[in-house]
């Protein structure tokens, strides 16, 4: 997000966490950070495709973020890196592009350095491509890591949801992520279709 007027009515709905883009091929790249105040209680993400571990950090301390979300090829050995060049309360997030071909083993060797998981549908675009991934996919995950779920949430996939939460594989998921179904242009949120999002799975 980026309207800061946008943020004031998205905060009124207690979300749990409010995504800014770094990104500079992403139509909601942020390029000059809306001055509003989020209260603690919010956390503060700021989205990476294949940055330097220089420029995520700068930018970390420049906004006050409290979390990492990485989304592009980033390396286990990246986030090693970014682990240790960062206070330890700034939170990690590792998205995934989850797909039938997917190998749910290469999470193993990002569990130390990352704080969450997010699993997003393989498409053709780094994120936001307005597609649900086939989520019984999950059943292949073994790790116990904390994780969002991202990919083409919208309005119609409440019922989707609702049976989702019955079951174990929902067991670590802490958040979901929503964006693109849910604007009105890219970095512009409907708030009436988030509260009513909200009410409906909460």
């Amino acid at each position: 997000m980026r309207d800061a007027e946008n943020i004031k009515e998205l905060i009124k709905l207690q979300p749990d966490f409010i995504g800014f883009i770094f990104y500079k091929k992403s139509t909601r790249n942020v390029s000059v950070f809306p001055k509003v105040t989020i209260p603690a209680s919010i956390k503060k993400v700021g989205v990476f495709v294949n940055e330097t571990l220089n420029y995520v950090t700068a930018v970390v301390g420049m906004h006050a973020l409290n979390c990492v979300q990485l989304h592009g090829g980033e390396s286990p050995e990246y986030c090693v890196s970014l682990r240790e060049m960062m206070p330890s309360n700034i939170q990690i997030i590792k998205a995934f592009p989850v797909d039938a071909a997917f190998d749910f083993s290469q999470l193993k060797k990002y569990e130390t350095p990352v704080d969450y998981f997010l699993f997003d549908t393989k498409g053709d675009k780094v994120g936001g491509n307005g597609v649900v991934f086939d989520w019984s996919l999950l059943k292949k995950n073994r790790s116990k890591k904390p994780f969002l779920l991202s990919g083409g949430l919208g309005e119609d996939s409440v019922s989707e949801l609702q049976e989702f939460l019955k079951t174990s594989l929902s067991d670590n998921c802490i958040a979901w992520d929503v964006n693109s179904k849910f604007e009105i242009h890219p970095g512009l949120k409907d708030i009436d279709k988030i509260k009513e999002f909200k009410e409906k799975l909460v």
